[in-house]
């Protein structure tokens, strides 16, 4: 009889606390949303600790900022380490057709995709409105461009005033 009044109190006193645990835990699923995941962009290099970043490196789905704009932060400065040129990005190695895989964690009705290579606007995506899956790869052409590139890829929202953003390093053959 002791016993399982200490298990009754142990589930009660659990079944108190969930409210409270509910209202302290971050909610990171409303925070969550996407980014380029192959080739790794800035983001995911700072994911996988291939590069040393902040906040970023917990949450690479979350660069977040008004539409239009061409910074690899999404002009957010929590995660300002992803406009720095001189951190050591690591290229990966490509040719001048580029598949880039988007990986989502909170799928939102989409706009469009744009990528561009050097200020330069190289592809436009219909994203029609519809929700993505989970995964949504696009195949680009890199418009001539040989050399270390940064492609910034943006992930234009349909029902909000907001992009996600993420850059990848190349070296275009």
């Amino acid at each position: 009889m002791k016993k399982s009044r200490r298990k009754l109190a142990a589930v009660t006193a659990g079944l108190g606390l969930a409210p409270l645990v509910a209202v302290v835990l971050p909610a990171t699923s409303a925070w969550a949303h996407g980014y380029v995941s192959a080739p790794m962009s800035r983001q995911a290099q700072c994911a996988q600790k291939i590069v040393d970043c902040g906040a970023i490196t917990w949450e690479p789905q979350s660069v977040e900022g008004p539409k239009g704009l061409q910074s690899c932060s999404g002009g957010n400065s929590r995660f300002a380490e992803l406009d720095d040129d001189g951190k050591g990005w690591q290229a990966t190695t490509v040719g001048q057709n580029v598949t880039f895989t988007w990986t989502f964690t909170a799928r939102h009705r989409t706009s469009s995709y744009e990528y561009y290579v050097g200020g330069r606007k190289v592809a436009t995506i219909d994203g029609k409105g519809e929700q993505p899956p989970a995964t949504l790869s696009h195949n680009v052409n890199l418009g001539g461009v040989t050399g270390r590139q940064k492609v910034l890829a943006v992930w234009n929202i349909a029902d909000t005033t907001n992009a996600f953003y993420a850059c990848i390093d190349l070296q275009v053959q």
